[in-house]
């Protein structure tokens, strides 16, 4: 865990930010796999262990800057749980290590809330997004599911947004760290990417990697030589030689901090020319992207500009036509590219969007544009320095979106079907890497992976 420090300053700042009211931190609980002593991994709630450092299940966290008390509430394990995992830390050490001083038994929850209604004080609490946690709070506060989900205090979600979008450096290292494990998964793929394997064995290995890192994958593996689809999760496929894979993996730390790394390769080594001209539009807007982030600038612009160089280069191979910037205006760029161009990363890898992309990506003075394609631009705000991000443009050839279009002569002003469904068996190509905005521009975070045409078939070979 980070420095006791690191917690306690984290703590202040959200309670000078939100001086009044009660701040109510439900951890997360552990959820049965198949039956209760047989539980999923245990993963804690990211702002319960934003702030108070743990990460670990039946803990709640209270913070009352009026009282200037923090309290976290939890068990100490008695003898049966020793038997079976050990010794533990007691409930006060857990505490004093982020730098908490008073704390009471989980059962002394309950009375304390209801102590803080009858006292009619606020009580903040963030959406709740596990049905477990719905639950623990509508048997404390005694008001139905409905009213739990309708009482989430925006004064919170605000408050944590502005704290957790800049990232301080403890946490830059540690998605530093998560990025070069992800650098290790992505080239263990380059070399594993031969004609006869099967994705499974290899989305299996480099999950591997990540768990072998002393924390776990960020996401499931998305890894397909369907890379069309755009969040593949199966893994079902045996390569063969003129495939294209599309990897998106990345690493979570012990911390919970992840990386969110994409690379496609050439299943045998070798890019086809055809294959070879699409990757480099791609390339060139992922590069073009790191080139234009500037701290005060809108990432919606960005993402705009990464679908003019798209639409601009698939116009130069004769897949689209006319005005790129009137066919960007349009969305008829989306046939090709229809996602946004990158994310807030940090302890979520899509950070923070159980708060509300509202809050997270947007705010009064940039508003979604509600546009196929550009609707799913997950941050359109003004950047930030501190603020790290993911940049992913891609091409995809969706047989079953370009049948659509196709059969509504969508957009033909702009895109030259006879062309494009000569490409239905293409596939995708997705370039993706995780950057920090600076005072000054933005830096790439972690070692080089490579990324280049001659990098990957060179990593392929290897």
């Amino acid at each position: 865990m980070f420095p006791a420090e690191v917690c306690k300053k984290r703590r202040q700042k959200l309670k000078e930010l939100l001086p009044e009211g009660v701040i109510l931190f439900p951890g997360n609980r552990e959820v049965p796999y198949n039956y209760p002593a047989n539980t999923y991994r245990f993963r804690q709630d990211s702002s319960f262990s934003y702030f108070f450092g743990l990460n670990e299940p039946d803990l709640a966290g209270i913070i009352d800057p009026e009282n200037e008390r923090e309290i976290l509430f939890g068990n100490d394990v008695n003898l049966e749980d020793i038997i079976w995992m050990g010794p533990q830390p007691l409930l006060k050490e857990k505490a004093a290590a982020v730098g908490i001083n008073e704390t009471l038994n989980l059962s002394a929850f309950q009375d304390f809330i209801q102590k803080t209604l009858q006292a009619k004080r606020k009580i903040h609490y963030l959406p709740p997004y596990r049905s477990e946690i719905l639950l623990f709070l509508h048997n404390i506060m005694g008001i139905s599911p409905g009213e739990v989900v309708a009482g989430a205090s925006t004064d919170l979600v605000k408050a944590v947004v502005s704290l957790r979008s800049i990232k301080d450096a403890y946490e830059i290292a540690e998605i530093e760290k998560m990025v070069n494990v992800a650098r290790e998964m992505h080239i263990t793929v380059m070399r594993l990417a031969k004609p006869g394997r099967k994705e499974a064995e290899i989305a299996g290995i480099i999950e591997g990697i990540a768990l072998a890192s002393g924390g776990a994958s960020a996401y499931p593996v998305i890894l397909s030589k369907h890379g069309e689809i755009l969040h593949n999760h199966s893994h079902a496929n045996i390569l063969k030689a003129g495939d294209l894979l599309v990897t998106d993996a990345g690493a979570e730390s012990e911390l919970l901090y992840a990386s969110d790394i994409t690379r496609t390769v050439p299943v045998g080594g070798k890019f086809s020319a055809r294959q070879k001209e699409i990757y480099e539009i791609v390339l060139a807007a992922e590069n073009n992207t790191i080139d234009r982030i500037k701290p005060g600038k809108p990432h919606l612009e960005v993402h705009l500009a990464a679908a003019r160089d798209i639409a601009h280069g698939l116009k130069e191979t004769g897949l689209m036509k006319g005005d790129v910037d009137e066919a960007v205006r349009a969305g008829a760029h989306a046939l090709f590219f229809p996602h946004g161009l990158g994310h807030m990363l940090g302890m979520d890898v899509h950070d923070m969007e159980g708060l509300g992309e509202e809050f997270v990506g947007y705010d009064e003075e940039t508003k979604r544009i509600q546009q196929f394609g550009t609707a799913y631009l997950r941050l359109g705000k003004k950047l930030r320095p501190g603020f790290v991000l993911t940049d992913e443009p891609g091409i995809y050839f969706i047989p079953a979106l370009i049948d659509s279009w196709y059969s509504e002569r969508k957009f033909e002003q702009f895109i030259n079907y006879p062309r494009v469904l000569e490409y239905k068996d293409f596939g995708g190509i997705r370039i993706e890497d995780n950057l920090l905005v600076t005072e000054t521009g933005c830096r790439v975070l972690g070692n080089p992976i490579p990324k280049t045409v001659i990098e990957i078939e060179e990593a392929c070979r290897s």
